[in-house]
């Protein structure tokens, strides 16, 4: 009967070839719209995520040793400070995943001497594992890697580059050395250029080589960096470095080391994103109700032209349920359509639209397409030809077959 339903539906919309395009044409609309806006949305999120990742620091967590303690307003040295070490960053990386990352890092200070003059450097010292998470890249060489965790190489700002070289010689490049502090270092990668406003004489370093660059070395001790993959998993990654803390440090942690991130700011794009999903959503949905009323206008519009088909219908056999089938397999047949001559106009459009926006910025942004997108598409769709259906449906099974044969 379901076969028989859509055989007869098939035939109806083609002896009404207009009718049918106009009605389906609003479903052609509001799936287009569909899908063009969720995978502009999905596109949007990924760039805003990878932006939040690489500008500000609302993935990050950090774990610092407490160098003082409060007592009765005043600040004392604490007795045994907490010193992080290597091995710390191994088993915290373990705890926190897979909702993040971990590492050891700490800012300090080197001085390299060029041409017989000091100059002052500012190091980072981290592991392999945060560079990527933090945006870091290279326009030359590479980055080190976990196996190198300890190596004499080093990555310099382009800036480092130019003012570490000795006067009268070409910038420092990979496969060139320098030398911070006490060691000597082999140049692996020149970073990204920043811009002549804001970079500075910058040098990366492995955590473990760092005591030996830094020029403070006696008093430096590496923090405990977590990266959360995203801002979602913040909260739950901050929970499993306490519950490391914990464990390590035992009840007492928080009075030797301070966990910070900003939840706050957190909790802001969090609704962010919400109130966005939201407000893309409310917009699709009215796009596909103003589709499935073309839907239910043109169904009532064949229910009054096919009054007398469905009274003879009714007369020879055919049963209420017959009916009600045949309606509403036109409804998912003009919806069915409909959705797929959508999808592809909607991702048309989404990447045509995602063009112009590079081509008019500097925001490298795609749309984002998954198999979500489309399922999401196809399921509202059949239930928008359902759901506007079912009415004209319901009114032409209930017809009577005396009164609809008689009717002109």
């Amino acid at each position: 009967m379901l076969t028989n339903s859509f055989v007869v539906s098939l035939s109806t919309l083609r002896a009404n070839p207009l009718r049918t395009f106009l009605s389906t044409l609003g479903i052609v609309i509001g799936v287009a719209s569909l899908v063009a806006v969720l995978s502009l949305g999905d596109g949007m999120e990924k760039y805003f995520r990878s932006q939040i990742g690489e500008t500000t620091d609302l993935l990050a967590i950090g774990l610092t040793a407490r160098q003082t303690r409060e007592v009765d307003g005043v600040n004392i040295p604490v007795d045994s400070p907490v010193v992080f070490t290597m091995a710390d960053a191994g088993t915290l990386r373990a705890a926190v995943a897979p909702v993040a990352t971990a590492g050891a890092t700490a800012p300090g200070v080197a001085i390299a001497t060029v041409d017989g003059s000091p100059r002052a450097v500012r190091i980072i010292a981290s592991m392999a594992p945060l560079l990527e998470t933090q945006g870091i890249t290279v326009a030359a060489g590479r980055l080190f890697t976990s196996a190198e965790d300890s190596a004499h190489v080093v990555l310099l700002s382009a800036r480092a580059a130019r003012e570490l070289a000795e006067r009268g010689s070409m910038p420092l490049a990979p496969g060139d050395s320098v030398t911070l502090g006490t060691a000597r270092l082999r140049v692996i990668g020149i970073l990204v250029s920043t811009g002549a406003g804001d970079e500075k004489i910058t040098a990366i370093v492995p955590t473990g080589i760092a005591p030996r660059v830094v020029a403070s070395a006696a008093s430096w001790s590496p923090a405990m960096l977590v990266l959360a993959n995203r801002v979602e998993d913040v909260p739950a990654a901050r929970a499993a470095a306490e519950r490391w803390l914990a464990s390590r440090y035992g009840p007492a942690w928080a009075k030797r080391v301070t966990v910070a991130n900003r939840s706050e700011r957190v909790a802001q794009a969090q609704q962010a994103m919400l109130i966005f999903k939201l407000f893309m959503g409310a917009i699709t949905g009215i796009s596909l109700l103003v589709g499935g009323i073309g839907v239910m206008n043109v169904l009532l519009a064949a229910v009054a032209e096919r009054t007398r088909e469905i009274g003879i219908r009714r007369a020879v056999g055919a049963a209420r349920r017959h009916i009600l089938a045949q309606f509403l397999a036109e409804s998912v047949t003009i919806s069915g359509v409909g959705s797929l001559v959508g999808i592809v106009l909607g991702l048309a459009g989404a990447y045509g639209i995602t063009a112009v926006i590079r081509a008019h910025s500097k925001a490298e942004m795609y749309a984002g397409v998954s198999l979500s997108t489309v399922l999401v598409a196809v399921l509202a769709t059949v239930t928008v030809g359902l759901a506007f259906g079912l009415y004209p449906a319901l009114l032409a099974s209930r017809l009577s077959p005396i009164d609809a044969i008689r009717h002109d």
